[in-house]
């Protein structure tokens, strides 16, 4: 029998890689794990933490003018970059610290280095080592990609946007997914001029059309420039800022030109095609339903597959490979009626299927209402809300749940138990209101709108 040095090697420090590499440590398995860049991964140092934490600090500008409404005397000011930003790295470096800790009081062997596969056994890493182990779990991550536009050297991404010295005055961001449409107003928020370019007819492709019009409409209404069927052709550094041409042959000038167009997997380098590994088209890691991929001994988890790119995922996936492999429970990665929130403002959380995507399915119905809230109402803001079930007419369950709100992700995280446990509209219907909340509305629609 063949002995190695590890019984698991883990490359990357995310939260796919760290939660497999802490499981299966916990199993009695040897494990090591290489992280070339800091432990904590997108979501951690550059992602999802970060963001929200910038989230939190753009919404307080409208929380000022709403206290005013609401009775008190508010004198805000400005919103203080050199004080946020300093903080905002500390709580960085301060979860860094505890995902080290997490790893090390799991016996975990920390390699602070990049690894990359020589073989379908061996890693060998930038500090000249190498080592062999039974398994190896690439959990290696994305990247954000920049189009390949005259000048697009001159951008910064998602990476750079949490590391700038100073706030623009006047920002471009270009993109109409997620990242984009949330930096549009956290930036809007922040007191930035922003213009968002998208190239296609409406922000959010793949999400439920009724939510991405309404979302849409309150990113405009609460300041943003949103330019629909617009890209940049070229842009260029000049004297006060960059100098930006758009597809309609329109001249602008920013301070800050912002990309987020999509993100690919970090797979280049690692040495996993000459290992016998199969990449796909976009270079993601190609796995079976175990995480598996094309070599026995090697598996991948998270965004480096292209499946679900969540961090939750991610997690999921670490744990079901671990279950696998280490626990003799071979165990699918579910990847069915994932609930997820898109902080957008307003913001967005979603479960199930589109109207469209059920309509295509079978014969549905749909209950859909938009308001405006009490609090909103009485501030007298014009933010509304939207409530919205998709119903299928065969078996009554809940195919779909989306909803337009304040704190929509908190309030999907819940809906979406019910809906992934299958109940039906009658089931909701069953449920006793809470009042007064907007959430109320989940259970107090009583015909549809529309149906197929």
């Amino acid at each position: 029998m063949a002995v190695f040095d590890y019984d698991l090697f883990v490359i990357g420090g995310g939260s796919g890689g760290v939660r497999a590499g802490r499981v299966a440590a916990a199993t009695g398995a040897k494990v090591g794990l290489a992280e070339e860049f800091r432990m904590g991964g997108t979501c951690v140092i550059r992602g999802c933490v970060p963001k929200k934490l910038m989230v939190f600090a753009s919404l307080f500008s409208e929380m000022f003018d709403d206290a005013e409404a609401y009775g008190w005397t508010v004198d805000a000011g400005d919103f203080n970059w050199s004080t946020f930003r300093p903080k905002l790295h500390a709580e960085l470096e301060r979860l860094e610290g505890i995902y080290r800790r997490i790893l090390n009081s799991n016996d975990v062997t920390i390699h602070d280095a990049r690894a990359v596969v020589k073989d379908p056994h061996t890693v060998a890493l930038s500090d000249g080592s190498e080592f062999t182990a039974k398994h190896i779990l690439i959990a290696t991550g994305g990247h954000p990609t920049v189009p390949n536009i005259p000048g697009a050297e001159h951008a910064i991404t998602s990476n750079e946007v949490f590391l700038l010295d100073e706030l623009p005055k006047k920002m471009l961001i270009v993109g109409g997914g997620y990242i984009a449409s949330e930096f549009a107003g956290i930036m809007n928020g922040l007191g930035v001029e922003v213009d968002q370019f998208y190239r296609g007819e409406q922000i959010l492709r793949g999400f439920d059309d009724e939510a991405r019009e309404m979302i849409a409409a309150g990113m405009v209404e609460k300041g943003v420039n949103l330019k629909l069927g617009l890209n940049v052709a070229e842009m260029n550094k000049r004297d006060g800022g960059i100098w930006v041409k758009d597809t309609d042959g329109n001249e602008h000038m920013y301070d800050q030109v912002m990309f987020a167009t999509g993100r690919g997997p970090n797979t280049s380098g690692l040495g996993l095609e000459d290992a016998g590994v199969t990449l796909g088209k976009k270079g993601e890691v190609v796995v079976d339903a175990y995480s598996q991929t094309s070599v026995p001994s090697i598996y991948a988890v998270g965004d480096v597959t292209d499946r679900v790119q969540l961090t939750p995922v991610a997690i999921r996936e670490g744990m079901a490979f671990v279950e696998t492999v280490f626990k003799g429970n071979p165990t699918p990665v579910d990847h069915e009626l994932i609930p997820s929130a898109v902080f957008t403002q307003p913001e967005f959380g979603t479960i199930g299927l589109t109207e469209a995507e059920a309509a295509a399915q079978e014969p549905i119905e749909v209950y859909s209402t938009s308001f405006k809230p009490m609090n909103h109402s009485f501030a007298g803001r014009e933010d509304r809300v939207m409530m919205k079930l998709i119903v299928s007419k065969a078996n009554r369950k809940v195919l779909g749940c989306h909803i337009v709100a304040d704190h929509a992700g908190e309030m999907i995280q819940l809906a979406g138990i019910a809906v992934k446990l299958g109940a039906t509209k009658e089931q909701f219907d069953q449920t006793v209101a809470v009042h007064p909340t907007m959430a109320e509305e989940l259970v107090t629609m009583k015909e549809p709108v529309r149906e197929t």
